[in-house]
């Protein structure tokens, strides 16, 4: 979950690595720091607990000077072990002053190698995991076979390691070196000219070069300003893919508006658009990266689908076009719980793994298992050269860029996109769908990006809304069908951002349950399906709204345009362009988004891109 960044080359270490931390602190903001090794011995550290700001303070009152060197390593941290406090945050230094090292993940056996190094007579000065590593590559560097040798240091360190890891090393007598090893959690290598980068992401040095070099699993990569060597953790030479980042700068910036949530919002007809692009040549799906031949997709006979987050949202939407179209089982399952309740799959069964940043930490796991058991695995993911794509036999890229903002928005439309594209994969390789039918949906498909632009402008009305709302304490979410899904991302946006309860049902469980909690002023958001749909489930919704007005709720009613028999029982009136069932979460998905993200602001909460307690990645279960 956390940020690391590293830097080697000319220019001042210092503001490569702050400015870098700027763009990854998404990953997590309890607290920052940079080490620069000044290349006259010594490393020089300053670190602070809270947002990168408390950070830049304490750099303007030591003075920049101080920290001068071309070599460099960064972190902004998502606190794991120990709280966010200045002895925590990271870079941690040597028990001798003359190693430092930043790290995201968790290292299992710390526990132990704690206590070792306690006995050894080393006094830890915080409660993190991380800060053995350091002292356990002084250690090596200082006494035994390895002394005097940084590399051979770091991999007898990283060869006592357990766990998910990415760790950098500096040595003070190494100026122009940083070594750095991941193992199922992210690290990107940034080539400039005369420069070297390393990042959890290419946001870290995407100002300064788009050629990026991904890593597989236990890697361990040398760089200096202007190599790098790539080996295994046994020190054997490794082996990595370079490839080009295909977006710039401007991606990873606000571009005017007030909040990176807002401006992706924004962004969400092009996410779509782009996602879509490329996989309907011909008049035939196609996928991305493909090990599974059309054979083995005409034989899966069951499909699971395991995420977190809205992108478990996703999947069930997915469930719904992939039971329609392909008329084969779908099962939905959360990451974390996958693997541990034993699911029945065998050769015939596709797992399709959605993970905004491939480095999920519960959905790889969940990746893995299912491999060992024989399925054939179909990854979703908007980050090229990611773990989960490398391991998956297949890869569906979704092309929504750089999404800031920890609550998820064109990231998750960007994935349900995609989870179609699935869909309408199987239905082509199983013939469930004509190539006229499939044309068809593809045809309203690319329809969608175009109503989404017009969804946008209902920011104003919605904004609106939420004024009038003001600072409530809870919320209800309603839908039927495809709407239920809709009802759960929108109530997750909700809790995310505002910090107060929100639930999400579906609306035939109301009379079941969840009416008790109807009370006068209770703000309800009901996501309507179409009457041109299945007509049953509109008037049974309908009926469903008269209900928890008789109650006394407010309801917030999103209903497709010429929708009229809703006008009479909606407080507020939301209206989304007409389009198939299916396509409906697409559009209605964004009014919510809008919604959840005033409702924050009303309860206080203005920084809607960093909520409190989440980060961007997960990858640590």
């Amino acid at each position: 979950m956390c940020g690391i960044v590293g830097y080697v080359g000319g220019q001042q270490g210092l503001n490569i690595a702050v400015e870098a931390l700027r763009r990854m602190e998404y990953r997590g903001y309890d607290s920052s720091g940079v080490a620069v090794v000044d290349g006259a011995g010594s490393i020089n550290i300053v670190k602070r607990a809270g947002k990168l700001a408390n950070l830049e303070d304490k750099i303007a009152e030591v003075g920049a000077e101080s920290l001068a060197g071309s070599t460099a390593i960064g972190h902004t941290r998502w606190a794991t072990h120990g709280r966010p406090t200045d002895q925590n945050a990271h870079p941690h230094l040597s028990f001798d002053g003359k190693a430092a090292i930043v790290h995201n993940g968790i290292i299992e056996n710390f526990a132990p190698l704690r206590e070792q190094l306690i006995k050894d007579g080393v006094e830890l000065k915080s409660e993190t995991d991380s800060e053995v590593a350091a002292h356990l590559l002084a250690q090596a560097y200082n006494e035994g076979e390895t002394a005097g040798d940084f590399r051979a240091s770091a991999l007898k360190v990283l060869g006592g390691l357990e766990g998910a890891f990415t760790l950098l090393f500096t040595h003070a007598d190494h100026p122009g070196t940083v070594i750095a090893a991941r193992r199922s959690t992210p690290l990107i290598v940034g080539i400039g000219e005369g420069e070297m980068f390393l990042g959890s992401d290419v946001a870290a040095f995407i100002e300064h070069t788009k050629q990026a070099v991904e890593l597989g699993q236990d890697s361990v990569v040398i760089i200096t300003a202007d190599d790098f060597e790539i080996l295994n953790f046994d020190g054997t030479p490794g082996e990595g893919k370079e490839f080009t980042i295909d977006w710039d700068l401007a991606a990873a910036e606000k571009g005017g508006y007030d909040s990176f949530m807002m401006k992706e919002i924004h962004e969400q007809p092009d996410a779509v658009r782009d996602t879509l692009v490329g996989h309907f040549i011909d008049g035939r799906i196609v996928l991305d990266e493909a090990n599974i031949s059309e054979a083995e997709l005409k034989a899966v006979n069951k499909v699971f689908v395991v995420a977190c987050g809205s992108a478990y949202h996703s999947g069930l939407l997915a469930k719904y076009a992939i039971e329609h179209w392909v008329r084969i089982p779908v099962e939905i399952e959360v990451a974390s719980e996958f693997r541990y309740r034993d699911p029945v799959l065998d050769a015939n069964t596709l797992v399709v793994a959605v993970s905004q940043s491939g480095e999920t930490a519960d959905t790889l796991e969940a990746v893995r298992h299912a491999k060992t058991q024989g399925a054939k695995v179909l990854a979703v993911c908007n980050t090229n050269g990611s773990q989960i794509p490398r391991e998956s036999d297949a890869v569906l890229y979704t092309h929504a860029g750089p999404e800031i903002g920890v609550a998820s928005t064109k990231a998750f439309l960007a994935q349900v996109a995609a989870n179609y594209i699935v869909g309408l994969a199987l239905a082509q390789a199983k013939g469930t769908k004509y190539p006229d039918e499939i044309r068809e949906i593809w045809t309203a498909l690319e329809e969608i990006p175009a109503k989404i632009a017009e969804v946008l402008s209902c920011e104003e009305q919605v904004t609106e809304i939420a004024r009038t709302l003001g600072a409530i304490k809870t919320m209800l979410f309603l839908g039927r069908g495809v709407g239920f899904p809709v009802a759960l991302e929108g109530a997750l946006k909700l809790k995310e951002l505002a910090y107060i309860h929100a639930e999400g049902f579906a609306a035939g469980e109301l009379k079941h349950g969840p009416i008790a909690l109807i009370e006068d002023d209770l703000p309800v958001v009901v996501v309507v399906p179409s009457p041109r749909g299945v007509k049953v489930l509109h008037s049974k919704i309908v009926s469903n709204i008269q209900e928890i007005r008789a109650r006394g709720a407010k309801t917030i009613v999103i209903a497709e345009e010429g929708d009229d028999a809703v006008e009479p029982f909606a407080n507020w009136l939301i209206r989304i362009p007409k389009s198939s069932t299916i396509m409906q979460p697409l559009l209605a998905t964004v009014p919510l988004q809008y919604l959840s993200a005033e409702i924050a602001r009303q309860c206080g909460n203005d920084d809607i891109d960093k909520p409190r307690n989440l980060a961007k990645s997960v990858t640590v279960e």
